[in-house]
């Protein structure tokens, strides 16, 4: 009895109904509804997670997984680098010094940070140095710089770049801040236009020339290379105790992932409001049956149709309306992934976000959260008329209709 009242009810009121063509349009209404609301909010988590993990990727080269400074003057030297490097043989180690400086061009001053590094160890530990130096051997007052200041000031390779640094040398009776010249040799571009024209790179040995240090002074930390820094951090703060501070890639941008964050989680909650706006429609359009159908589910009473069947009955059509609009939903939220992942549909601005291309990245969690709350909103949407259902009386139905 149970299968042949379902199957019965299912079918009745899927048909269209002539007399109450609104009823119908009203279901029509909750599908689409459901269907576009789950496509636009996998779309939208799927674009939020990309530009998350692209954002994450410029930041991880260019801030570094793992990066170790001195605390309360402990040194940082060749011999804490040796020690770390037998310590922790799969990470990679590159040692820096650096400092605040003004790049000086024609009639225009940009400020910027210079780094001292050891090319052979920083192309290591980051593709973009490695992929801009290539072959070349940067020595002596090579310099490596961003595109965008390039550009900017219009140098071609083996030009000299004037640069203004923070320590100053006497002349006469006034102090000068000191500047020096370095050439050109090669071009970063790191897909981020703030690197591109702050950061710089020179070898060690020229820079504490500038600077006034001699060799035993060290260095100000060490840029470490980790292919799971979450874990490693940890390794080496337990290593190296409180004599210094280890700091992870995350930590340095942590109110702007935080924001990343928050922002995703609002355009969730923002768009599965969508849902729950059309998951409306499939309680008016089940109440609307209900109310119209008075008379047929008492006469089903009457017949021996118990409340539990006439219950589950109206509960598998909402959840039937609100089930295919999600399924055809997912389906063209995939079609729409491929179809923009596949063709150059939406361009962007590559100095801006870092790539030209849209980033795409639908994650498992997110996909299975959405699914689950969507199936949540429309099992709670189909449950209240399914119950307003079995309130009928019997009587009174009957013999006033």
């Amino acid at each position: 009895m149970n299968k042949s009242v379902l199957k019965y009810l299912l079918f009745k009121y899927l048909r269209f109904d002539k007399e109450q063509p609104f009823i119908n349009l009203s279901m029509l209404l909750a599908f689409l509804g459901v269907c576009v609301g789950l496509c636009v909010l996998l779309v939208a988590m799927a674009i939020m997670n990309g530009f998350d993990k692209e954002f994450e990727k410029r930041f991880f080269v260019m801030n570094y997984p793992i990066t170790i400074v001195s605390k309360f003057y402990a040194p940082v030297d060749d011999e804490l680098v040796n020690e770390l490097k037998k310590q922790f043989p799969k990470l990679l180690f590159s040692p820096y010094i650096s400092t605040q400086v003004v790049a000086k061009g024609d009639n225009r001053f940009e400020g910027g940070v210079l780094f001292g590094v050891n090319f052979k160890d920083e192309v290591k530990i980051n593709e973009i140095v490695a992929k801009a130096i290539k072959d070349q051997n940067l020595s002596g007052f090579d310099i490596l710089l961003g595109s965008a200041l390039v550009d900017e000031y219009g140098l071609s390779k083996n030009d000299m770049i004037s640069l203004i640094f923070s320590n100053f040398n006497p002349s006469g009776f006034s102090l000068i801040p000191q500047t020096k010249r370095f050439k050109v040799k090669a071009r970063f571009t790191s897909g981020l236009a703030f690197y591109d024209k702050a950061y710089m790179y020179t070898d060690v040995k020229a820079l504490r020339k500038v600077l006034g240090m001699n060799e035993n002074q060290g260095y100000d930390g060490i840029h470490v290379y980790s292919d799971d820094a979450f874990k490693d951090v940890e390794k080496i703060k337990n290593y190296l105790k409180d004599d210094y501070i280890v700091i992870g890639w995350w930590e340095q941008n942590k109110n702007f992932f935080s924001a990343l964050k928050l922002e995703k989680r609002a355009l969730f909650i923002v768009l599965m409001l969508i849902i729950l706006v059309a998951s409306l429609n499939i309680v008016s359009s089940l109440l609307m049956i209900v109310m119209n159908r008075r008379s047929e589910i008492a006469l089903l009473f009457a017949l021996g149709a118990s409340k539990a069947e006439v219950k589950k009955s109206f509960f598998a059509l909402g959840m039937l309306i609100g089930g295919s609009g999600m399924i055809v939903g997912i389906l063209l939220a995939f079609i729409a992934l491929w179809l923009l992942g596949n063709f150059d549909i939406v361009t962007l601005p590559a100095d801006v976000y870092g790539t030209s291309k849209l980033p795409l990245d639908l994650s498992v969690m997110d996909f299975t959260l959405t699914v689950i709350g969507a199936l949540l909103i429309i099992a709670l949407s189909s449950f209240y008329p399914a119950k307003k259902a079995t309130q009928i009386n019997v009587l009174d139905t009957l013999r006033n209709e």
